[in-house]
């Protein structure tokens, strides 16, 4: 009871924040609940940054924000070792990277060699620097934000760090009524400062450790495994999905069960999550006439349930 309030109280803060977005924000919830990093992809001027500090906030966690730009070098994300005089040695000066959440806002538009020196530190929590191996922060999360790629001065992501990412979203235009509220409402970045933490640490690693314990039947897991197996039929995508892409889909179905107040995963929690963790990991068969995420959806129709 105590963690359907925790997490009710986290869902309604940050729906006062960004209006007339509840799945979006839910699938975010659920991601960092999985342990997940996220990605949200949209045009400018849609929430993307607010809705990423309203997170970070909200988890009550300690996070950097670096705005990536073309010229951003990978020693600006993870820090420098500078000599000191005094010492008579070379000092480490920790880079942004060192935080619990690190927003890295627009990150393509940072050149590949730089967007590689995140995936380190997103796969195994750590960064190796002048060849000494540095542990991050735990919890550790990146929650980047990018534009699409027709925009002028952006770099596609590679698909080894698109893999990194268990999530991406997408906000979209809000509705009539919702940009009114916006339009009438107090500022969102004053919202977000003002904003006090939901969960703490320790509360955060609590419901991550009943995530893990969310219970996924034989029927469901066959379930994954058919769905993933479509993936790799030639018939919807180029290639398939790997076997870390399905232990992404079960993780995020058991966060999403978990903020549903069920201690078990059901059909509809993979259904649910299942375009915003693999439609950005696939790449549709050429000729197909749709964007992975309508492939997805089109395999979902497709794939007998349990």
């Amino acid at each position: 009871m105590q963690a359907q309030r925790q997490l009710a109280g986290l869902l309604d803060q940050l729906n006062t924040v960004i209006v007339g977005k509840p799945d979006q924000v839910r699938d975010c919830v659920a991601c960092l609940l999985a342990g997940g990093h996220l990605l949200i992809e949209d045009v400018p001027g849609v929430g993307k940054t607010t809705l990423a500090h309203a997170l970070a906030r909200a988890f009550g966690l300690q996070f950097s924000r670096v705005q990536f730009t073309a010229d951003l070098m990978p020693s600006d994300l993870s820090g420098v070792s500078v000599y000191d005089r005094g010492r008579e040695d070379f000092v480490f000066h920790a880079g942004p990277v060192f935080a619990q959440v690190l927003l890295a806002d627009e990150i393509n538009r940072a050149s590949p060699k730089t967007q590689s020196a995140l995936l380190e530190a997103m796969e195994e929590h750590q960064v190796t620097i002048d060849g000494e191996t540095r542990p991050l922060p735990s919890p550790f999360f990146v929650i980047a934000t990018q534009n699409p790629m027709d925009q002028l001065g952006t770099f596609a992501l590679p698909e080894s760090q698109l893999d990194r990412f268990l999530m991406r979203i997408s906000l979209g235009f809000p509705d009539r009524a919702a940009e009114r509220e916006l339009l009438r409402g107090e500022d969102r970045r004053e919202m977000v400062h003002g904003m006090r933490g939901t969960l703490t640490p320790e509360a955060l690693s609590e419901l991550q450790a009943r995530v893990l314990q969310v219970h996924a039947a034989d029927k469901l897991l066959d379930y994954v495994q058919d769905l993933v197996a479509a993936t790799r039929s030639g018939r919807w995508f180029l290639q398939g999905l790997s076997p870390r892409a399905a232990i992404a889909v079960l993780r995020a179905a058991k966060a999403q069960a978990l903020l549903g107040g069920r201690d078990y995963v059901a059909p509809d929690d993979i259904q649910a999550v299942l375009p915003q963790t693999i439609a950005h990991r696939l790449q549709p068969v050429g000729g197909a006439g749709r964007g992975a995420v309508e492939q997805v959806r089109a395999l979902l129709e497709a794939v007998p349930l349990p």
